[in-house]
C-alpha cells in the first residue's frame, strides 16, 4: 500500500467519523451521471463507460450501509436515453439486467423497479421485474432502480393511475376533481409509500436534475460532485453526506 492510499484511508476514516449519525440522510438519490464522458476519456467504447459505471454500484449500496442510509435511489435509464441508436441501448439494457440480477441473487438488498417498465423490451422488463421480485422478503437495504424513468412520466402515469382506480370505484371525473389532493397523486408514484430522499447527488459536474424524481426532490438537498460516476468514491460520497449534515434543512421555508 502506498503513501496516496494511507493518506486516503485515513480521511476517509475521519470523514466517516465525523458524520453524526441522527444527520444521516435516510433516502438518497443518485444520478449516475458520466460513464459515456468516462470512456471517451479512456479511448474506450461507450459499452465499456456503462459497464465501469455498473461495477460502482455494489460498492456504492455497501459505503450507503456503513452509513446508515436506508434508501438509495439510482437512475441508471432515462426515458429520453430509450432514443438512442440500438448499438448503445442494447449493450446497456444487457448491463443493466445483469446489474439487477447479481443484486438480487446476493440476496442482500431489496430491489425495486422504478419507472415506465412498459417502453422497455419486453425481455428486458420482464426480467428486471422478476429478479426485483425475488427480493421482496430481504431485509436490507431499499434498492430503487430507475429504468426508463422520466419525472414528467411518473406524474402523468400517476394520474393515470389514480384516474384508473377512481373509474373502478365509480367515481366521476367532476367528484375527483372536487376531492383532489397531494396526496392523491404521491399515493400513485413509482415510489409510493416511501419518504421523499433528503439528498441527491449527480456526479459528472452538471449541475440539473434533468426531470429525476421531480414529485419527491421537492425539499431535497442537492450535491453536485465533478466526477465522473465510474470514478466516484467512497470519499466523495462521505463530502456529499457530510455536505448534507452541516445544512440547514429548510423545507422551503
Amino acid at each position: 500500500m502506498g503513501l496516496g492510499d494511507l493518506i486516503y484511508g485515513a480521511y476517509a476514516r475521519r470523514l466517516a467519523a465525523g458524520l453524526p449519525p441522527e444527520r444521516v440522510p435516510r433516502h438518497v438519490g443518485v444520478m449516475l451521471d458520466g460513464n459515456r464522458r468516462w470512456a471517451r476519456e479512456k479511448g474506450a467504447g461507450t459499452a465499456a463507460g456503462h459497464q465501469a459505471g455498473a461495477d460502482n454500484i455494489v460498492p456504492f449500496l455497501e459505503w450507503s450501509e456503513e452509513a446508515g442510509v436506508e434508501i438509495v435511489t439510482l437512475w441508471l435509464l432515462s426515458t429520453d436515453n430509450l432514443r438512442r441508436g440500438e448499438d448503445e441501448l442494447a449493450p446497456l439494457l444487457k448491463i443493466i439486467e445483469k446489474v439487477v440480477a447479481d443484486l438480487a441473487e446476493a440476496r442482500r438488498w431489496r430491489v425495486n423497479i422504478v419507472g415506465a417498465v412498459r417502453l422497455l423490451p419486453a425481455q428486458t422488463a420482464q426480467r428486471l421485474v422478476e429478479c426485483a421480485a425475488t427480493t421482496a422478503d430481504v431485509a436490507g437495504l431499499v434498492v430503487n432502480i430507475a429504468v426508463g424513468y422520466g419525472g414528467r412520466r411518473e406524474i402523468a402515469d400517476a394520474v393515470r393511475s389514480l384516474l384508473r382506480e377512481a373509474q373502478a370505484q365509480g367515481r366521476t371525473l367532476a367528484e375527483v376533481a372536487d376531492t383532489l389532493e397531494v396526496t392523491d397523486i404521491a399515493d400513485h408514484l413509482y415510489t409510493k409509500g416511501q419518504p421523499d430522499p433528503d439528498l441527491v447527488i449527480r456526479t459528472s459536474g452538471e449541475q440539473r436534475i434533468g426531470g429525476f424524481l421531480l414529485w419527491q426532490s421537492t425539499h431535497s438537498e442537492f450535491y453536485f460532485c465533478e466526477a465522473y460516476w465510474p470514478d466516484f468514491r467512497r470519499v466523495d460520497y462521505l463530502r456529499a453526506l457530510r455536505s448534507f449534515a452541516d445544512r440547514e434543512r429548510r423545507y422551503g421555508s
